[in-house]
């Protein structure tokens, strides 16, 4: 493939390889996220450029005799100028050769078949959609809501206005019934009087509404996604699981990562793949996201390239642990004139956007925009607002029955020409007995008089 046909510029040996998206045969030429890189560096730099896919089919790795195979060897023996493909930026590969400012960041990632990774849903499968602490703070609300409807339908005297001879209807009891009622979007008696309950009776009605819509709807989305969390959420997860086999890219810059790592997770995912690399170790990116789709099969590669992956095949899915942050950079060789401008013309290209806009344009897809609507239980801080006006409701409805209970009494001390604090003291202590103790002291006091 050969590009920009100007007469008097220089022309660049180009070796890629070819992956999907960054570079792939459309007809006659080649096309992809790498492709229209390499023309917006030629239309900056002005060059031209010839394109030829690297013989061996290879990233570039030291063989047995200390030779380099693949795109880095091609560079070395000077058959190619630059190589411009998913080439990720490593200390072995830079000793050899150089490397421009990264144009794409992407770590290690899991590639998983989503069938593959469900797990049965539990018993208790219908309290996915919040998490614990939801649950805990919905039970507080309840509570705390419930003990406000008793408080202030004991305090207001709209509610009765014969503590002594009357009886309340809003005892703990029917306050916790109607509090249940109004989750079960349901009615339930004793129906309130008094503004202070109202109040409180419907900041906890439209409480109920929001939080309801939110259940049915993370349920429903709990429901379609098939299956709860993933059970392999980090590596860890990975080598102690036994139903499926793992690999990534034989001669990648991944399975040399797990080679020299010293952590003891990764010691064994390396061992594992050493062990049985006739096995598990693949040759290309596409026989890799094939064998994920049609064994149990668990490939470690590329972040960004299994996510697009996940974009073009909807049963497959990538774990959330990304380990090994990294990059992509354009290899050359160590004494080329032209690193620093290729490196320059990079961080321009990010500056004004344009590596946003072709990251959009290849990566772009149905299953994309789906995936990344990944669903999770919910959490109090999702709820917080709902939780905010639920509480200034109530703090609203018992300043509501204070205030009605001090109209009361103070028209009451007016009658009787005593103090309105000592007359709103007794109505509060009369109020707040409860039944037995009322009609215990009725009972006290008819004896005394008879």
């Amino acid at each position: 493939d050969s590009r920009g046909a100007a007469e008097g510029l220089p022309t660049l040996t180009v070796t890629t390889i070819l992956e999907d998206p960054y570079v792939m045969v459309r007809g006659a030429e080649l096309e992809g996220y790498c492709m229209d890189l390499l023309g917006a560096l030629a239309g900056m730099l002005r060059f031209q450029y010839r394109v030829k896919v690297v013989g061996d089919g290879q990233y570039g790795a030291v063989a047995a005799g200390g030779n380099w195979s693949g795109m880095i060897g091609e560079v070395l023996r000077r058959e190619a100028d630059i190589a411009v493909a998913p080439l990720t930026v490593t200390s072995a590969r830079e000793e050899v050769v150089s490397f421009t400012t990264p144009f794409l960041q992407t770590g290690i990632g899991i590639l998983l078949r989503k069938d593959t990774t469900s797990q049965d849903m539990s018993f208790f499968h219908f309290l996915s959609p919040f998490s614990k602490e939801t649950w805990t703070a919905l039970l507080f609300a309840y509570l705390l809501t419930c003990f406000c409807l008793f408080l202030v339908a004991r305090l207001s005297p709209c509610e009765w206005n014969e503590p002594k001879s009357e009886e309340n209807h809003f005892t703990f009891l029917n306050s916790l019934w109607f509090g249940a009622g109004a989750l079960a979007l349901q009615g339930a008696t004793p129906r309130p009087q008094a503004l202070s309950v109202r109040v409180i009776a419907v900041v906890w009605w439209l409480f109920t509404l929001a939080l309801l819509a939110a259940y049915i709807a993370n349920f429903t989305a709990l429901l379609s996604s098939g299956s709860e969390q993933l059970p392999i959420q980090t590596f860890e997860d990975l080598v102690k699981q036994r139903n499926l086999e793992f690999g990534t890219l034989e001669g990648s810059s991944t399975f040399y990562y797990f080679k020299n790592s010293k952590n003891p997770i990764h010691q064994m995912i390396y061992e594992y793949m050493e062990k049985r690399r006739e096995h598990v170790l693949v040759k290309t990116y596409q026989e890799a996201v094939q064998r994920v789709m049609d064994s149990n099969y668990a490939f470690i590669g590329e972040s960004i390239s299994q996510d697009l992956a996940a974009a073009r095949h909807c049963n497959l899915i990538r774990a959330p642990e990304v380990i090994g942050a990294r990059g992509f950079g354009i290899a050359t060789t160590q004494a080329s004139p032209w690193t620093k401008p290729l490196s320059i013309a990079v961080l321009k290209l990010r500056e004004s956007g344009d590596l946003d806009y072709l990251r959009n344009k290849w990566w772009e897809s149905s299953c994309l925009r789906h995936s990344r609507e990944r669903w999770g239980p919910l959490e109090p801080p999702a709820l917080g607002g709902l939780f905010l006006t639920l509480g200034i409701g109530l703090a609203l409805g018992v300043l509501a029955a204070l205030a009605e209970l001090s109209s009361s009494s103070r028209r009451a001390a007016a009658h009787a020409k005593k103090s309105c604090c000592s007359v709103f003291t007794e109505e509060i202590c009369t109020r707040l007995r409860i039944k037995g103790t009322a009609r215990q002291s009725q009972e006290t006091s008819g004896k005394a008089n008879a």
